[in-house]
């Protein structure tokens, strides 16, 4: 499609405009109370008939073997569904019956934190890789394309999910950005996101990042849990290795859970205290190994599966909330019923989304059946009723509509100035920036004044990229081990700059530039010529294009760095990406340099 450019008091005229029209049309469009009920009574007086056997139900699952997350254990009787919902069990008649006999019927598995940006396609796409996988509700936190878009990016993301056969729930971004240390494309408050609470999609206030801000009585970072409280919403965290009296101030302030667990001590501190553990097993970010003591009796009710970071690949050849099921019980022993039950219960309990997560009448008809517990191969997907997946095919779904405003903001993004060879020449010391291979934590190298391949010591820059500031940070890097060339990319967690390293300055100062004009990607570059792209252009940070082949597309591209010689022990881009991040331990690198996440100073 054409799209045409806006300045910017043009695009905020729309978004007014825009604002307005949606809330005129909710008004005209809202029905009666008494037509709500109306419609209402006649779908209740359907379950109704149904259970109590009078009429033939919907849908009828015969000879189930299910997961009773009730009484934990497995149980075996027909599984009767109406409306969307279960609403019997026992021996029932349906329209559509289907024999369950030698499977294993399991609520739809929930990602309790998930960024689905991180994806790399439209939220469409991201559903068509998931739903096979079992999956059947995820909550998202949409703060990756918000730091570029600011509320548009909510509203973005909102109409890009709508009607999706996954239920997609949201926790409002809650630190954009990050921290006052980084530039991103918006700078919001409580007020800007306190509108979203009403929506009805909206779960709560999402990872609160800026746990330094939460310590130290920052006003602002403070009243953003305030309103969330004064919502009666959830507020999730974000605090990797916090101890002690600055763990007691963050959760005393109204933190409830945390994902950024990596060893059994820091879970155990924060479980102690009355957290809610989510064990994360991502792409960037792997915890399971680290937390699979988690998965007891003694423990399991305080913890949920959650991705947070899932590229392609990840989702194509492994799976989604499935395959940490299927590590769980095969590689660390884990009780299967605990593990399933972690996998979709305990994340709807906690997110009060209190018709799923579980078989029982009254709850969503959404089933993920297996052939056994060991294998978790997932088979046949139900979602609301209805039958979306089976025998390895994926019933077609429309992608929703969105606003032409919406879609041409999401594809105009870059702001930036053609870079030279000299705007990444400096010669004075920086910090340097150690990489740990399977984790986005990081170490404190030292300094380095130059680039010295010898000691894999490279180069690293971040390109504010939204209101043409003309702001790089410059530092190095240790551990990436490119041995040529550069690497760029304008994912970079959470402001979404770009991010470029390498060993020379005028391949550095290219790869950004074919960022920019290719309206964002990744890409990687060696002596002036790319080697491997892959072109984002929904925010810089998405694509249109089909998940297989933005798979083929990034896969060519690590390959092409791993060639150029970087670590095959990490992803090249997504960890990458979070060392742009300035509130994970220890250095990280923002437009203005490299930062000391533990001071919130620059060295």
């Amino acid at each position: 499609m054409h799209r045409t450019k806006r300045n910017r008091a043009d695009t905020a005229a729309c978004s007014t405009v825009k604002n307005k029209e949606r809330m005129i049309f909710m008004a005209v469009t809202t029905e009666s109370y008494a037509g709500k009920i109306q419609r209402k009574l006649l779908k209740k007086q359907k379950v109704i008939e149904a259970a109590s056997g009078r009429k033939k139900a919907d849908l009828v699952l015969k000879n189930a073997t299910f997961v009773n997350v009730f009484s934990n254990e497995l149980t075996t009787c027909d599984i009767a569904c109406a409306n969307g919902l279960i609403v019997g069990l026992g021996d029932y008649d349906g329209v559509v019956e289907y024999d369950m006999m030698g499977k294993i019927v399991c609520p739809g598995f929930i990602d309790a934190h998930i960024h689905l940006e991180s994806s790399l396609v439209s939220p469409k796409e991201f559903v068509r890789a998931t739903l096979p996988h079992g999956t059947t509700t995820v909550i998202t936190d949409p703060h990756e394309i918000t730091n570029v878009m600011g509320t548009d990016g909510i509203d973005y993301m909102f109409q890009a999910t709508e009607g999706l056969p996954i239920d997609v729930r949201f926790m409002l971004p809650s630190c954009v950005p990050a921290t006052p240390m980084d530039e991103s494309g918006a700078n919001l408050d409580y007020r800007a996101i306190d509108s979203f609470y009403d929506y009805p999609r909206v779960q709560g206030l999402a990872e609160m990042m800026n746990a330094y801000g939460v310590i130290h009585n920052d006003k602002e970072v403070v009243s953003k849990i305030v309103a969330a409280q004064a919502h009666h919403k959830k507020i999730d965290g974000h605090a990797p290795g916090l101890l002690g009296k600055d763990l007691d101030t963050y959760i005393a302030a109204g933190v409830y859970s945390d994902h950024e667990c990596s060893t059994m001590e820091d879970a155990l501190e924060k479980l102690k205290r009355g957290q809610f553990i989510m064990i994360r097993e991502g792409t960037a970010a792997r915890n399971l190994e680290a937390l699979a003591g988690l998965l007891t009796p003694q423990y399991a009710e305080r913890c949920m599966f959650c991705t947070d970071d899932k590229h392609p690949n990840d989702l194509l050849e492994k799976g989604h909330i499935d395959y940490i099921c299927r590590e769980a019980i095969n590689k660390y022993g884990a009780d299967p019923i605990l593990t399933v039950k972690v996998a979709c219960h305990h994340a709807a309990r906690y997110f009060l989304l209190n018709n799923r997560g579980a078989i029982a009448p009254g709850y969503l008809a959404d089933f993920a059946i297996i052939d056994n517990f060991r294998n978790f191969n997932v088979e046949m997907v139900f979602k609301k009723g209805e039958l979306y997946y089976n025998d390895g095919k994926l019933k077609d779904f429309p992608a929703p509509a969105i606003e032409e405003y919406l879609d041409e903001r999401a594809h105009d993004t870059f702001h930036v100035r053609h870079l030279t060879k000299s705007d990444f020449e400096d010669v004075r010391q920086r910090g340097v920036i150690g990489m740990i291979p399977g984790e986005i934590v990081s170490t404190d190298n030292g300094y380095a004044d130059h680039v010295d391949l010898q000691k894999d010591i490279l180069k690293i820059a971040v390109v504010e990229r939204h209101k043409n500031t003309g702001h790089i940070g410059l530092g190095y890097i240790q551990g990436y081990g490119l041995k040529s060339g550069a690497v760029a990319t304008s994912i970079s967690h959470d402001s979404h700059n770009i991010i470029v390293v390498g060993t020379n300055a005028e391949d550095m100062a290219f790869a950004a530039n074919y960022i920019v004009e290719n309206h964002g990607g990744i890409v990687v570059v060696d002596g002036g010529k790319v080697l491997a792209s892959v072109v984002l252009e929904i925010a810089g940070i998405m694509s249109d294009e089909p998940l297989t082949k933005m798979n083929e597309e990034l896969e060519a591209a690590k390959d092409a760095a791993f060639r150029l010689g970087v670590s095959r022990g990490i992803d090249p881009f997504m960890t990458l990406s979070f060392m742009a991040l300035p509130v994970i331990p220890t250095l990280r690198i923002t437009t203005r340099g490299v930062i000391d996440v533990n001071t919130q100073q620059y060295i």
